[in-house]
């Protein structure tokens, strides 16, 4: 699938009434003040992050070298949380708060995932950080993750400009 048909396909979606593709192509504008909903549950999840030490170095340490099943539960939750909720939207279709309809289409495997996955583990286990807990890590005083978040954003920024070249 190339680049122009994906985006035919979205726009062919977006001419429905009350559709949107997942994960969150909006077909209604919201207002800025609105979104402040958003920022406070990116607090209330950064919270939790570093109450449940996710994002604790020493707990990532932990799984990658095998020593405690701590991060192996949080995540393996994570996963049977979302394959039930994807289940349940599915089975009885769950629209969006703004009333829209979720169309999930599946999605076609390549090796550039494997690739992905390889670079962002290594990233991973060396830094002791993935995307989501940066900022709380940063929040929490740990400031030398800042090099790990400019990183993540040159390597995405890299991503994105040599996107075409990579096995996709």
């Amino acid at each position: 699938m190339n680049f122009e048909s994906t985006i035919a396909e979205k726009d062919k979606i977006m001419q429905l009434p009350d559709a949107c593709e997942a994960p969150n192509l909006l077909t209604q504008k919201e207002k800025p003040v609105e979104n402040i909903k958003y920022a406070i549950l990116g607090f209330l999840f950064g919270l939790i992050f570093v109450k449940a030490e996710i994002i604790s170095w020493f707990r990532i340490q932990e799984m990658f070298r095998l020593h405690s099943f701590h991060m192996y539960g949080v995540i393996g939750s994570a996963v049977l949380t979302g394959a039930i909720s994807v289940y349940l939207i599915k089975r009885f279709s769950i629209k969006t708060l703004s009333g829209e309809s979720v169309i999930l289409k599946p999605k076609e495997f390549n090796m550039g995932q494997v690739y992905g996955g390889l670079i962002f583990g290594l990233g991973w286990a060396l830094t002791g950080a993935c995307p989501g807990p940066l900022y709380a890590q940063i929040g929490s005083g740990f400031y030398a993750i800042t090099i790990t978040l400019v990183s993540a954003i040159a390597g995405t920024w890299l991503y994105g400009y040599f996107k075409e070249k990579l096995p996709n």
